[in-house]
């Protein structure tokens, strides 16, 4: 009996079995990473939505503030002359679109004071109107003194803040020993005025993200007629001991400027 070679035994080669996926395997491994990408991206999405609302609502609040700085720098610098009243009136309006209107000398700072120059003593007007996409928006405009706001100003208002819900004011009453909503002594400046700015962060909703109260103090009071100045009237023409006044004319002899008289009935 012939023993089997061993060398052959050594390297003879046995076929091994090899095992595929299945479809079954292949889809369910496709669907287990669709559902992977779909949660990171639900996530990520999150992520970003999430970042854009607090960078608007960190906006707008900012703003808010904003706002009212604007409004108590000015206010701090009203002036009023009871003498000149119709162009140093203090007045406001209530309700949803209110105003606040008043004369402030305003520093260098002040925005939009390069377009002004010199002319420091302007009539600034605060005021809600319609915005983009159906908001409300607190807009400033500002002239000088004894002028009317220019085309570009009139159309073209400095926006201070965007989808406002609500702008109120109160102002203290020394009188009644308490605060009012409407101040009628458009000749007088209040002690204190309270301003109340309500942010939203949707210009579809009524929902307020944010509000923010201020009470201001004016600095200032109304000046008084006798403590103006008194101005000087003005010098009438021709008038005798005037700078360049004529001396009458003497009936039968020329004037001394060498003007030929016109006889009474005569027009020019």
């Amino acid at each position: 009996m012939k023993l089997p070679d061993q060398r052959t035994k050594l390297f003879s080669v046995r076929p091994f079995s090899t095992r595929a996926f299945t479809l079954v395997e292949i889809m369910i491994a496709i669907s287990i990473l669709a559902i992977i990408l779909a949660a990171i991206f639900s996530s990520w999405t999150a992520i970003l939505r999430s970042k854009k609302v607090a960078i608007d609502s960190t906006a707008s609040i900012q703003r808010a503030r904003i706002s009212l700085r604007i409004i108590e720098d000015s206010l701090t610098s009203a002036r009023s002359f009871v003498r000149n009243n119709r162009y140093y009136g203090f007045s406001s309006e209530a309700g949803s679109d209110g105003s606040l209107s008043f004369v402030a000398r305003l520093a260098k700072s002040f925005p939009r004071s390069g377009k002004f120059g010199d002319l420091d003593v302007r009539r600034l007007t605060f005021s809600i109107e319609s915005g983009p996409e159906s908001s409300s928006q607190l807009v400033l405009r500002q002239s000088p003194i004894m002028t009317d706001p220019d085309k570009d100003e009139a159309e073209n208002p400095l926006v201070l803040a965007k989808d406002v819900k609500g702008f109120e004011m109160q102002f203290w009453d020394q009188k009644l020993n308490d605060w009012t909503d409407e101040w009628k002594d458009t000749n007088a400046l209040p002690r204190l005025v309270m301003v109340t700015l309500k942010i939203g962060n949707n210009p579809h909703s009524s929902h307020v993200n944010e509000e923010i109260t201020k009470i201001i103090s004016v600095a200032s009071s109304a000046v008084q007629p006798g403590w103006q100045p008194a101005v000087a009237p003005m010098a009438q023409p021709n008038q005798p001991g005037q700078p360049g006044a004529q001396p009458p004319a003497i009936p039968g002899q020329a004037p001394a400027n060498g003007a030929v008289p016109i006889p009474s009935g005569i027009r020019r």
